[in-house]
């Protein structure tokens, strides 16, 4: 059975952790998402971020992920988005799509961090969801990077252009074309970003 201790003194072999746990481990690490201590909290996380990329057993607590994105703690509202796009993977149900509006609607959240999050984390799952492209494509190209701090409007526009060019990849479209065409002229990135950009497409 996994302990707290155990979790935290092995923190740096998280991978090796998560390869060993039971259902009755993956229960406890859930409930310890709700812990207020950062270390440990953060330290679950990983280890069902880690699971979830080999095995559906996290997939169990769809419903329990789910119900963070509307929590008033933007914490929460990541731990709920990322744990959600590494198991789409495993949404054979395909209950994501009936989520899918709610989950975009955090691209550009209140919190800066938590929409850079959403919006790394579409890639995620971006190739297994085609029917959702219009729906990312819609929302990522109409989030008005002006109303955020100078500071912050590079990193979330090349977030945005990371999730696109995969996009483009797997199914190319106009909309995108012209749609990078006006951000390269634009004066939010500079001409190193715009050089990241065309290799990008």
């Amino acid at each position: 059975m996994l302990t707290i201790d155990f979790l935290l003194k092995n923190k740096n072999q998280i991978g090796e952790v998560s390869k060993q746990l039971e259902m009755d481990d993956i229960k406890f690490l859930v409930n310890l998402l709700n812990e207020k201590n950062d270390e440990i909290r953060y330290a679950a996380f990983l280890a069902l971020q880690s699971r979830s990329e080999y095995s559906p057993d996290v997939y169990t607590y769809w419903d329990d992920l789910s119900e963070r994105l509307g929590s008033s703690n933007s914490y929460q509202r990541s731990i709920g988005i990322m744990l959600i796009a590494e198991n789409v993977r495993w949404d054979k149900q395909n209950k994501f799509d009936e989520l899918a509006e709610s989950y975009l609607s955090h691209c550009d959240d209140e919190k800066f961090i938590t929409s850079r999050q959403t919006i790394q984390s579409i890639n995620k799952w971006i190739s297994y969801k085609e029917n959702l492209f219009q729906a990312v494509m819609q929302k990522l190209m109409s989030i008005g990077i002006s109303k955020y701090k100078e500071t912050q409007r590079k990193l979330l526009q090349m977030d945005i252009l990371n999730v696109l060019s995969q996009i483009q990849k797997i199914k190319p479209c106009n909309a995108i074309e012209k749609y990078v065409k006006v951000v390269v002229t634009g004066s939010i990135l500079d001409k190193k970003a715009v050089k990241q950009v065309q290799k990008l497409f």
